[in-house]
């Protein structure tokens, strides 16, 4: 029998109750994954676990910070101070590089997108309450030098790219690079207070949630402002079109204004 997890897991029924739950975690920090199975790790951690033994693991991370901080001036406009370890690692994420950095929203539709966009079972939206975390917007060195192994930080560099305004982005970073968020927070006290997880099966929440997130201009298109998020922008668009619905090859019904009866005079 499968162990009951340390934190909280909300199932969501309907695309209308995503929006009533958000609406009590007002203030924390949201990742929407398109497959609920998977764990809330980092893309380095994933790569260390797979491929690099662990005695290994923090050599090899300097390695690729050190490499590309040597040759990524050669294409940036700007160019961090070198002991800025947050911007470096930050542009490094932004640009597809294995990091320790894991990518959250403060936007709860944000989130949604990028859990609902490629879907096709059950989608999750993560929730991380920010207060039981540890701010290390301009304190990142701090963190990895001293915090303690359990700990997970929360923030942003103070320099911000494009796409990381543009998702109202920010941060999550952990000590133990190797290991789930959710293993970490099992380990606290209070558990459901700091992680919660909701299920969104794609059946149900998808079509409608798509639907209106394309209507709020969510979409790849505003959430990478450039060519690639354009073309990304593209597949969705294969699903809609103003006049019809591409599923069902039918029409969609016309509406028509109400003819606006002039006020009579007040008796």
């Amino acid at each position: 029998m499968k162990a009951k997890p340390a934190y909280k897991v909300e199932r969501i029924r309907s695309w209308d109750e995503y929006g009533d739950r958000m609406a009590r975690y007002d203030g924390w920090a949201f990742r929407g994954q398109a497959d609920a199975t998977w764990p809330l790790i980092s893309t380095l951690g994933r790569y260390l676990n797979a491929y690099v033994k662990e005695r290994y693991w923090q050599s090899q991370e300097e390695r690729i910070v050190r490499i590309f901080r040597r040759k990524g001036h050669l294409f940036l406009s700007h160019i961090p101070e070198l002991q800025d370890t947050f911007q470096w690692l930050a542009l490094m994420q932004h640009h597809g590089a294995p990091t320790r950095l894991l990518d959250f929203t403060w936007s709860p539709w944000v989130a949604a997108f990028f859990a609902l966009e490629r879907t096709a079972t059950q989608a999750a939206v993560w929730a991380v309450n920010p207060q039981r975390l540890v701010n290390v917007t301009e304190k990142l060195n701090e963190f990895l030098e001293s915090a303690p192994a359990d700990a997970i930080g929360n923030g942003e560099p103070f320099v911000m790219n494009s796409r990381l305004i543009a998702q109202s982005g920010t941060f999550i970073v952990t000590k133990r690079i190797g290991t789930s968020i959710e293993d970490i927070v099992a380990g606290y006290e209070e558990p459901e207070d700091a992680l919660v997880k909701f299920e969104l099966p794609a059946i149900a929440v998808r079509p409608p949630g798509m639907r209106a997130l394309f209507m709020m201009n969510i979409t790849h298109a505003t959430l990478f402002p450039d060519l690639d998020g354009l073309a990304r922008s593209l597949a969705y668009e294969l699903e809609f079109h103003w006049a019809h619905d591409p599923r069902r090859m039918a029409s969609r019904p016309k509406r028509r204004l109400a003819a606006r009866t002039p006020p009579g005079p007040k008796r």
